[in-house]
């Protein structure tokens, strides 16, 4: 008996691991058809992240069908997924969408050199690399450690408190688990806000004290979601009124900002259609002055020019005057406390501005942008803040 040859043998795919999502409809040698499940109690379906083995030298084509009813249908035109053969550097494959076909099928192609590949919605931000960041951050010096609560499932939600100036600042980010570039972004900024020899960290300690939640929504995250908690909660939707069965993470984080106070807050998102990075602000609130606004839009103005990879030409439609939706953080924070809030949108697919043909938007350029965050907030605060 002669063993067939491994090039014509199937590929096999993979996704139970953190942040696995896919299902697997048919394989047929290198080719296969797949779709993307829900998250869990929720009808949101958008992020995958899974594993081919068997395929070294191989051109892969993998279709994901039955997008034209996903969350975002909007964002699979001009977006290329992720992939990577060593978990470390994450590349973009030849990708295609057609509205038209089976549903709405994206389909991605790709020979990959080695014998196994990742492919993900957006580089993902495992669990693992969650706690390896906080331990890191949490043994700088000066740094508190600070336990806010317990997920559904169970984790912790974490915290991490630095500085001894007077502005409380609150910086949080994957409310939204599948938004995973919102982490790349937390460990930019933390590497900048614990580096003893960083000019812009240091200036800042003096005068903030900053509280960050690297993830506020760990078991969406281990799970796959894109968008939702354990229980199918969008957890930014929940900020009028969270509560324990339902949102125990914006519990935790609302009832420790009523503790400190908010100053300044910024909640660190990605957004599947616009190919720019941009910010949505708090326009609509009740108690909405022009003094405040002028100071949001002040901060805007400052990253920009800090910042190629920030614009102001594309990004949300603003609230007209009384209509804003105080369920969701940026506008909660804003009425609440008088805070120049922000919520900082990164694309899934590319910069349009700047584009990077092997990478697209990519965990470097979130870990950069979150550096110029920093120093757009140092300056802004030495311009007079809030006032």
């Amino acid at each position: 008996m002669i063993a067939p040859e491994t090039g014509s043998a199937p590929i096999r795919i993979d996704s139970q691991f953190d942040s696995g999502n896919i299902e697997v409809l048919s394989i047929d040698g290198a080719n296969a058809r797949l779709a993307i499940p829900a998250d869990h109690m929720s009808e949101f379906r958008q992020w995958f992240h899974f594993r081919v083995t068997g395929a070294a030298g191989r051109e892969i084509e993998l279709r994901i069908v039955d997008l034209a009813t996903s969350a975002y249908p909007e964002g699979w035109p001009g977006y290329r997924a992720c992939v990577s053969e060593d978990r470390d550097f994450w590349g973009r494959a030849d990708t295609s969408y057609d509205k038209d076909a089976d549903g709405g099928t994206l389909t991605i192609r790709y020979t990959p050199a080695s014998d196994v590949a990742w492919f993900a919605y957006f580089a993902p931000y495992s669990m693992e690399r969650h706690h390896d960041l906080v331990a890191e951050a949490a043994a700088s010096e000066g740094v508190t450690y600070r336990h806010l609560g317990q997920t559904l499932d169970g984790q912790p939600l974490d915290c991490l408190e630095m500085g001894d100036g007077g502005t409380q600042v609150w910086l949080y980010a994957r409310q939204h688990p599948g938004e995973s570039m919102a982490e790349w972004w937390m460990e930019g900024a933390l590497e900048c806000l614990t580096d003893p020899a960083d000019p812009v960290a240091r200036a800042l300690r003096q005068k903030c004290r900053f509280h960050i939640v690297p993830n506020c929504n760990p078991d969406g995250s281990r799970r796959g979601h894109l968008r939702t908690n354990a229980v199918g909660t969008n957890l930014n939707r929940e900020w009028h009124e969270p509560s324990a069965d339902k949102s125990p993470e914006v519990l935790a984080i609302r009832n420790a900002m009523d503790e400190t106070g908010v100053d300044f807050a910024m909640d660190v998102h990605g957004d599947e259609a616009i190919a720019a990075v941009f910010l949505a602000g708090f326009e609509g609130i009740p108690s909405w002055t022009d003094a405040l606004g002028d100071s949001y839009y002040r901060y805007q103005r400052i990253l920009e020019r800090r910042t190629p990879d920030f614009q102001t030409a594309k990004g949300y439609a603003v609230s007209k005057p009384g209509t804003a939706n105080l369920s969701m953080s940026t506008n909660q924070l804003a009425e609440r406390f008088g805070a120049c809030s922000m919520t900082l949108e990164m694309p899934f697919k590319d910069n349009d501005d700047l584009p990077d043909a092997e990478q697209g938007w990519s965990p470097e350029r979130c870990k950069l942008l979150a550096r110029d965050c920093l120093a757009a907030l140092l300056e802004w605060l030495e311009d007079g803040g809030s006032a």
